[in-house]
């Protein structure tokens, strides 16, 4: 298993929100397909065919939790984990 594949499980799970770093999720997220936009400590990513935006910002070098399961919903909505599987 890559570490993508590892990252996707960790999110996925639900148990480690807490402990999923943001440049895991930065990682991820560029993965699944998403384009990334920078404005200050925003991190904007978007996808052609989700309507939705995901925007996140760092809590140290952690990703936080409650954005952590954002884009987790998102992910299971949308089927991303499929295209990767």
């Amino acid at each position: 298993m890559g570490r993508f594949e590892k990252i996707l499980q960790k999110v996925l799970s639900g148990r480690q929100d807490t402990c999923i770093g943001f440049s895991e999720t930065i990682s991820l997220l560029q993965n699944l397909g998403f384009s990334l936009r920078i404005k200050g400590s925003h991190h904007i990513f978007f996808c052609d065919g989700i309507d939705e935006i995901i925007n996140i910002q760092p809590d140290g070098s952690q990703a936080k939790p409650y954005q952590v399961k954002q884009i987790r919903e998102l992910i299971v909505r949308y089927h991303l984990e499929e295209n990767h599987e």
